[in-house]
């Protein structure tokens, strides 16, 4: 195994404190939005087997067998088929939608076909797959995921008061919901965004003088003053995650992150279609091939347990799968629940099987393996370590051990 050193991204939405909380160091004053632990090539972790720094992605091209395990080299080639972030949001991410991996391959053979640049600022498709993702809450987390009912969007809109927002209200009670729902979304994002603007900021007054359900869309408003999107953003459930909680978003759900820190993991993409809340490109045509729309229940998920004291979130995806171990000193009982949580004591086994991203987000967890020669590893919280396929894991707390590997 090997102890992963990890790059931070600082997007501008990030927060300047929470990161350097989890990982114990000094503020920049800067925002510090993701770390990011995987072989991306646009961020790789790095690591180091005595020859000198080099990437995860070098480690496991120069022998995917070893590394990924037969199923998972054959099954997705020889690349880690996952990334694992902490996401640290202090203000609203963009709404914005995933495609599914048919999606993907045919965006981006056109975009390639037509010849537009990868890092031009209109294109997107980054790479040919999907991008499914599941986001679990270390802190109260705050997000946007998934259609409302039409009659509860129309109902929020109405509340309103405000005369221009009243024909989308009338299309989502009077429409079958997907068409209504697609209708109002295309109304908004394709409308004159200077026109559209004075309506968005009446209801963003508005909702700040009405508070309760409407103060998620205020506190958006704040942000992104003008944008369509905090409009559309009314059409999407509000959830507010416990810690241990989470969120599964499959391709063509809408979904934004507001606010908190999170362990999130998805299929090792980058592409993304933006809905608004953001000055980055919106295409709305492409947009509107993407979104599935019809409404959905916002889906939380609780932890499901698992072998050995592992805890388990599920997802319908191949490409990763995330767990948790929480781990007290002592040995040899069950402490009982908290928020979905049994803490278990004692040592711990992960078996070997397939590549594995370890994270620690609380405590000390000690990791040893059965590779001749294997030093025993410390985590304490932000620190992350790499177990190619072939070792099995044996953890001790007391702490919380998140685990990132494919799907068995």
């Amino acid at each position: 195994m090997d102890s992963l050193d990890n790059p931070i991204r600082p997007y501008a939405w990030g927060s300047t404190t929470a990161l350097p909380a989890l990982l114990g160091t000094e503020p920049t004053g800067e925002p510090q939005a993701e770390l990011w632990m995987g072989a991306h090539p646009g961020a790789p972790s790095r690591l180091n087997r005595g020859a000198g720094p080099r990437t995860l992605g070098e480690t496991i091209t120069a022998d995917p067998e070893s590394e990924l395990g037969p199923r998972a080299l054959a099954a997705f080639g020889p690349r880690l088929p996952f990334l694992l972030k902490v996401l640290a949001a202090g203000s609203p991410l963009s709404l914005q939608v995933h495609p599914s991996r048919s999606q993907a391959q045919r965006g981006f053979a056109d975009e390639e076909r037509r010849g537009v640049p990868l890092d031009a600022p209109h294109r997107n498709y980054k790479d040919a797959n999907h991008k499914p993702e599941l986001i679990c809450a270390l802190t109260p987390f705050e997000g946007l995921c998934g259609f409302r009912p039409a009659a509860r969007a129309a109902a929020l809109l109405e509340g309103l008061g405000i005369d221009e927002l009243k024909p989308y209200a009338l299309t989502l009670r009077s429409r079958p919901a997907d068409e209504a729902l697609r209708e109002v979304l295309t109304g908004l994002l394709g409308a004159d965004r200077t026109t559209l603007a004075p309506t968005v900021d009446r209801a963003a007054r508005a909702a700040e003088r009405l508070g309760g359900d409407y103060a998620p869309y205020a506190g958006i408003a704040r942000h992104h003053p003008g944008d369509p999107g905090v409009l559309a953003a009314m059409l999407l459930h509000h959830v507010t995650l416990r810690p241990g909680e989470a969120l599964y978003l499959g391709a063509g759900v809408p979904h934004a992150y507001l606010s908190g820190l999170g362990v999130e993991i998805m299929a090792n993409s980058d592409n993304v279609l933006r809905c608004g809340l953001t000055p980055k490109h919106v295409d709305v045509p492409e947009l509107l091939r993407v979104v599935r729309f019809e409404p959905t229940d916002a889906g939380v998920l609780r932890p499901e347990p698992g072998p050995g004291g592992e805890e388990v979130y599920p997802a319908p995806i191949d490409e990763f799968r995330l767990s948790r171990f929480v781990l007290a000193a002592d040995a040899g009982t069950d402490t009982g629940t908290h928020t979905g949580t049994h803490t278990r004591t004692g040592a711990r086994t992960i078996p070997a099987g397939g590549p594995q991203i370890l994270l620690c987000t609380h405590g000390t967890v000690t990791l040893r393996t059965d590779a001749p020669g294997s030093a025993e590893l410390t985590l304490r919280p932000g620190r992350s370590a790499y177990v190619p396929a072939s070792e099995t894991v044996t953890i001790t707390g007391p702490g919380t051990l998140f685990r990132a590997t494919v799907a068995q």
